[in-house]
């Protein structure tokens, strides 16, 4: 029943995806590079803070998304940028537009009320109500979303490690989850809160589509070529089988013969009932 209102879902809101849709990320992420270089301290007018979007600075609520996850070396940016560029890339071929829009706007929006969720907890607990949280809540866990989805979907997969050491991407995946977990052990419960929502479209999307997500690029390309080929040759099929005057294919009536008539002005194909008996065209 899930897989069927997802796809009704699909087939209905498809056409309003964003085709590749990484990319767009990776230029917010480069527009937040150049204000750091120009201005360093005009990020902290765009991070995600409830206690300041509530008092009317609703901007907060998209500008988080161009601070990048992080600012400390050229190079490594730039690796960066191209490398989840590459895996959104090949997520979408897999997936389709429509389901990777899905999965990272959901895990935006899961990290804006999670930024909700946790300033109303503090309140309840008697912290101030300027409580700010800086860069807690940042596209840092928006990228680490993005792999872990690439993990789960090619396991197998490998990359160079340090440009030297080969190593598929499900032990990555799983010495990230490591590192996540330990994090939010040593940081306390603030950051279980803060991981929590941010990854939470992950944690949705491997619990509903774990049967699904060991595919490969080959496997997927294999599917649409098999589809595309078995479309083209019912077409063909049907083109060619199909009687001048009564209609009847061999698709819908295989259990007739049908023949080209010689004496008619054109290629006019009539089924064993008809060949005989038609009116010639001339």
């Amino acid at each position: 029943m899930q897989d069927n209102f997802s796809r009704k879902m699909e087939r209905i809101f498809e056409k309003y995806a964003i085709r590749n849709i990484t990319l767009y990320l990776i230029i917010c992420y480069a527009f937040g590079y150049i204000i750091e270089l120009i201005n360093p301290q005009f990020i902290y007018y765009m991070t995600l803070e409830p206690s300041k979007i509530l008092h009317g600075q609703i901007w907060r609520l998209l500008t988080w998304l161009v601070i990048p996850p992080d600012m400390s070396n050229l190079f490594f940016v730039l690796i960066m940028l191209y490398f989840y560029y590459s895996i959104g890339r090949s997520l979408e071929a897999v997936w389709g537009t429509y389901r990777l829009n899905v999965y990272l706007l959901s895990g935006m929006l899961y990290t804006i009320l999670g930024s909700f969720v946790l300033y109303f907890i503090l309140l309840a607990l008697g912290y101030p109500s300027g409580t700010t949280f800086g860069l807690a809540f940042s596209t840092t866990y928006v990228n680490m979303s993005i792999f872990l989805a690439y993990a789960a979907t090619f396991p197998d997969m490998q990359v160079l490690l340090f440009f030297v050491i080969p190593i598929k991407v499900k032990v990555l995946g799983i010495i990230y989850g490591i590192l996540l977990v330990v994090s939010c052990i040593t940081s306390g419960w603030i950051y279980w809160v803060v991981i929590g929502s941010s990854l939470l479209n992950f944690i949705v999307f491997f619990l509903t589509s774990r049967k699904r997500v060991h595919i490969t690029p080959a496997q997927k390309i294999r599917q649409r070529e098999f589809k595309r080929e078995t479309s083209a040759a019912t077409a063909t099929r049907i083109a060619r089988h199909k009687c001048a005057v009564c209609g009847r294919t061999s698709e819908t009536n295989p259990e007739l013969e049908f023949r080209f008539c010689s004496k008619c002005n054109g290629n006019y194909e009539y089924c064993q009932d008809h060949l005989f008996t038609h009116e010639h065209v001339k």
